[in-house]
């Protein structure tokens, strides 16, 4: 009987200590913060791509919270993040105004384009007059399919129609169409009804389900998208782990970062062009 016994825990010694040398090792410190994003940031691949970089040289694991713009910020003021990387800059100047954030610093740059279908029934092609062709697509009935979430996409098409002089809430559920939905699944319904479409450049080029869409409007300065990045602040919200936010911060905005948003592209080409400034 004690043979049998010793046989037995000693075989469980060994199971033990093989299940420890074979376990992955754990983070020393598991430090950790969470990023309340645009969905844009992470549709498009971008955070795939850098976030490791940035956790193999500093062992701060980053969550990422992709939601739309005006969400990201709810969540911000709520205190359910550290670090807040949206493209609406009033919103996110109002939010540090507000004393929910320490300071915004621009980040990186794409554009906005729209997108629509071959046939073109707005005939808006080739224009780069945005708030005309907002107008066109008015005045022509053709189907706009709008996020309507209040993200950073949603604020800026908003201000396209009221530079058109168009009354959106008078067409809705007629040919204005919401869909309360993020970036992706607004351009699958925009497909799906024959829609136009506003969307950042980024999703789009990464976007699998285009068809026969293709972009018909591009180029007017007010289709410019700036991202900025801003450190929730710790006086609003005391859970806030504010060094290892402020690293990630001055990582984004320094030269290592910068050329790391530039390298990254998708079937050859480049999605946002860093414009940030570390201090």
């Amino acid at each position: 009987m004690t043979t049998i016994k010793r046989i037995t825990f000693g075989a469980a010694a060994l199971a033990l200590a093989v299940a420890a040398f074979q376990a992955p090792p754990a983070k020393a410190d598991g430090k950790s913060i969470i990023v309340q994003s645009t969905t844009s940031t992470q549709n498009s691949g971008l955070y795939d791509y850098m976030l490791p970089i940035f956790e193999k040289k500093t062992g701060i694991k980053v969550n990422v919270v992709a939601v739309g713009t005006g969400q990201a910020i709810k969540n911000a003021q709520n205190c359910d993040g550290d670090v807040l990387l949206v493209h609406a800059k009033p919103a996110e100047e109002k939010f540090v105004n507000a004393g929910f954030g320490v300071k915004r610093s621009d980040v990186m740059y794409n554009d906005f384009i729209v997108v629509g279908p071959a046939n073109d029934p707005a005939k808006v092609g080739g224009m780069k007059d945005a708030p005309k062709a907002f107008k066109m697509i008015a005045a022509a009935n053709a189907i706009f399919a709008s996020r309507g979430d209040n993200s950073g996409t949603h604020k800026k098409e908003v201000r396209l129609w009221k530079a058109a002089e168009v009354d959106i809430k008078k067409a809705s559920g007629e040919w204005y169409r919401e869909t309360g939905s993020g970036m992706g699944a607004t351009l699958n319904a925009a497909v799906g009804m024959g829609a136009y479409a506003l969307t950042d450049r980024a999703t789009w080029i990464s976007f699998k389900n285009k068809g026969t869409y293709k972009i018909q409007v591009e180029g007017d300065k007010q289709l410019f998208n700036q991202y900025g990045i801003i450190l929730v602040n710790p006086k609003k919200c005391p859970k806030v782990k504010q060094a290892e936010a402020q690293t990630f911060i001055d990582w984004v905005l320094s030269k290592d970062g910068q050329d790391t948003i530039a390298s990254y592209k998708l079937n050859g080409l480049q999605l946002f062009f860093p414009n940030g400034k570390s201090s």
